[in-house]
């Protein structure tokens, strides 16, 4: 039987954590329940730990890390299964999703599959401010920049293959950490397939985590290195192209001065064109050798897969 693994990263959920283990125990009665408490300061780990003594199949841990990003990449360094669900503790992602999101993953039809709240009732249930245009203006700068079709990049909800979650790197502290899985996973050409599940808000009294304004610059940010490390052709291509323009439309009033005069009346300015100019170059320059570390970066991490297959055959062969 294959191994499910249900994730609850935590952190002052007390109100919501056991109604959402309960939930998961219901839609997946075989799989493993992890909670991993972020430093807690209210009774969320009491509460997984009294539910734990009486199913053996729940677990609370504890990352002392703060932050969402540190919390995953301990889940997922930690644990080892055939599938791994990701949800929140806070009670707004539908369990009744989780079968056919674990069934994707399970049959090789998905090597990440994508709860997707925003093609359903986010906009209506959500009540925070900003939220809703947040998530549109990352969705739409992701899929723009990465020529992707990814319905909701922010969402805490997805099921993971083992994989993909194995060979994953996460550099993402907080709360950045799904857009970069979902960079990852285009950039890398992982089978992404997208369930729409129902998204509830918070119960009144249940107070979210997420900053709109630091944790929303940090996305932003995030979508800005990420996009400059993953595609640094287009990145200094661009500013490359940008320098180059600036550059002609300085110099033109100096080339038209020089054809009237025969005089260069304007020598500072022409000094600017020309390292402007050679900037331009330089930045092109960059892009390209950049551009093949990253092919070569490609290359290196098929290669991770095929070891990561290879030693997995190797122990689930059975011995002769």
């Amino acid at each position: 039987m294959s191994e499910v693994a249900v994730l609850i990263p935590c952190y002052n959920e007390e109100q919501t954590v056991a109604q959402v283990i309960y939930d998961y125990r219901a839609a997946l009665p075989e799989a493993s329940i992890y909670v991993y408490d972020n430093n807690s300061s209210d009774r969320t780990a009491e509460i997984v730990r009294e539910l734990g003594q009486n199913d053996a199949k729940i677990y609370i841990r504890h990352e002392y890390r703060q932050g969402k990003g540190n919390v995953i990449k301990s889940m997922l360094r930690d644990i080892d299964a055939d599938c791994y669900l990701l949800t929140d503790g806070d009670d707004t992602y539908p369990a009744e999703s989780a079968p056919e999101m674990v069934q994707l993953v399970l049959e090789g039809k998905a090597d990440m599959v994508v709860g997707d709240r925003l093609s359903s009732t986010y906009f209506t249930e959500n009540k925070r401010p900003f939220h809703n245009s947040g998530n549109v203006l990352v969705r739409k700068l992701i899929n723009s920049l990465f020529k992707s079709n990814v319905r909701d990049i922010m969402t805490g909800y997805r099921a993971l293959s083992r994989e993909f979650a194995k060979c994953l790197p996460i550099m993402s502290k907080g709360f950045e950490i799904e857009t970069e899985m979902t960079i990852h996973a285009v950039d890398k050409n992982f089978l992404i397939r997208q369930v729409k599940v129902d998204y509830r808000d918070r119960p009144e009294g249940s107070e979210s985590k997420l900053n709109t304004f630091s944790d929303g610059a940090k996305v932003l940010r995030t979508i800005f290195m990420l996009f400059k490390n993953y595609k640094p052709l287009v990145f200094f291509g661009t500013v490359a192209v940008a320098l180059m323009v600036l550059a002609i439309a300085l110099f033109i009033p100096v080339l038209m001065d020089f054809s009237r005069t025969g005089l260069v009346a304007k020598f500072p300015t022409l000094i600017v064109c020309g390292i402007i100019g050679l900037s331009s170059l330089l930045s092109f320059s960059v892009g390209i050798i950049l551009d093949v570390e990253i092919q070569k970066h490609k290359l290196l991490y098929e290669m991770l897969l095929n070891n990561f297959h290879l030693n997995e055959n190797r122990v689930s062969r059975p011995k002769s």
